[in-house]
């Protein structure tokens, strides 16, 4: 029935009760032998009594043991009550003069005293218990050691006593160091989770910014060029024809970026569909496919660019991409826009300007949009922050600064 009820075509309710029953029995499983061995020690100790000693006496000496023993089933749950118990019997017994092998559930309480006392005072606790055991040893070995010989039980006794003590505590600092590692070693696992989860989320909004560029582009560019065609397909059809090669060339480049960008997510892609990451050296094409859709560009990168890491060269391209399409979205005809790379040795500037009218663009900072917050995450992953507004003389700016020994960097 368990096999069945955990099969995992099982239905819930069947699976929650079998976990159940396991746990319970497990649970059952690991007391059941300490409950036995105490119970067995108290059988054994009232057969001692009731074998050993003539039936007039019985009532005394059984009533004694049993007052010893019996209380050690709960020793776990409550080692103080337990031990005081079990000590006030033991001192009874002494004043009434009867010598009972059940003493030595005095050092059983002492040992669960050590072993399961609580967290607050325990180290107290167990040095108090184990002072009244050794007062009651003490006190046996003054009533009933007979022709001087004194030392000799004392210190045996005090021996075992120690033992015990010593022994519980012991059992309970192996305990409570198996239970830090146990609680380390979850609380390692609900860190690798929640950082697996941290990675997953951000491999999504990587994913999701690189498809936002994308598309957004590259349908801006091909809107462009489509007007374009339609206005020149009666004046000048080579020009409409040169402008519908030009988007038939956007939609496969389009088609390229979305397939790398998706790939890593398809473990059967194949590696010839992985083309290289656009990176600085590709500015120049972006720089004509924006000439071509409306927007002349003129492009000036300064100091060598072989040292930028590919990421970091992915993310100037990308941020100069969606700046250009920013302003062949926002801007009338007949608009230039400007694109500045600087490179040194620990840091790329990126600076993407136009001269279009100064006139509030609504979609430039939409409450929504995804297009400046990109572009700010993008340079924040590398140690830098994005100025984006209106120039001076006219026209928009955009401006940031990569550091290529922060973190992003690294990462790259």
């Amino acid at each position: 029935m368990t096999e069945a009820a955990t099969a995992p075509g099982a239905p819930q309710h069947l699976r929650d009760r079998a976990r159940w029953a396991t746990t319970a029995a497990g649970r059952w499983s690991s007391r059941l032998p300490s409950t036995a061995w105490d119970s067995l020690l108290s059988a054994l100790l009232l057969v001692n009594v009731v074998t050993t000693r003539p039936a007039q006496e019985l009532p005394l000496p059984l009533a004694l043991t049993a007052a010893l023993t019996l209380p050690l089933l709960w020793r776990r749950r409550a080692p103080l009550t337990v031990f005081g118990t079990v000590a006030a019997t033991a001192f009874a017994q002494w004043l009434l003069g009867i010598q009972l092998p059940a003493d030595v559930a005095l050092l059983v309480a002492l040992y669960a005293v050590a072993a399961h006392a609580g967290h607050g005072r325990r180290r107290y606790d167990t040095l108090i218990a184990a002072a009244v055991v050794e007062a009651g040893v003490l006190l046996a070995c003054l009533r009933w050691t007979t022709d001087g010989a004194f030392l000799t039980p004392f210190v045996a006794v005090t021996a075992t006593t120690v033992a015990a003590a010593v022994l519980g505590v012991n059992v309970r600092t192996t305990r409570a160091y198996l239970a830090a590692v146990e609680d380390r070693a979850v609380r390692l696992e609900q860190e690798r989770e929640r950082q697996a989860r941290l990675a997953v989320a951000e491999e999504r909004t990587r994913i999701a910014r690189e498809m936002h560029d994308i598309v957004t582009h590259n349908l801006s560019v091909m809107v462009a060029l489509t007007d374009a065609a339609v206005y020149a397909q009666h004046r000048s059809p080579d020009r409409a024809t040169t402008a519908m090669l030009r988007i038939s060339e956007t939609g496969r480049q389009a088609l390229t970026d979305m397939r790398r960008s998706l790939g890593v997510l398809r473990t059967d892609e194949p590696d010839a569909a992985r083309h290289p990451l656009p990176g600085i050296a590709q500015l120049a094409a972006l720089a004509d496919q924006m000439g071509a859709a409306g927007l002349p560009t003129r492009l000036a990168v300064h100091g060598p660019h072989a040292h930028v890491p590919a990421t970091a060269q992915l993310t100037v391209y990308r941020l100069v991409q969606e700046a250009l399409t920013n302003t062949l979205k926002h801007t009338p005809a007949g608009t230039h826009a400007k694109v500045l790379v600087r490179c040194t040795t620990g840091t790329v500037a990126v600076e993407v300007t136009d001269d279009g009218p100064r006139a509030p663009r609504p979609a430039a900072v939409p409450p929504s949009g995804h297009g400046i917050p990109g572009m700010r995450e993008r340079a924040a992953a590398y140690g830098g922050t994005l100025a984006a507004g209106p120039l001076p003389g006219g026209g928009w700016g955009v401006r940031t600064r990569l550091l290529l020994d922060s973190g992003g960097a690294a990462s790259a």
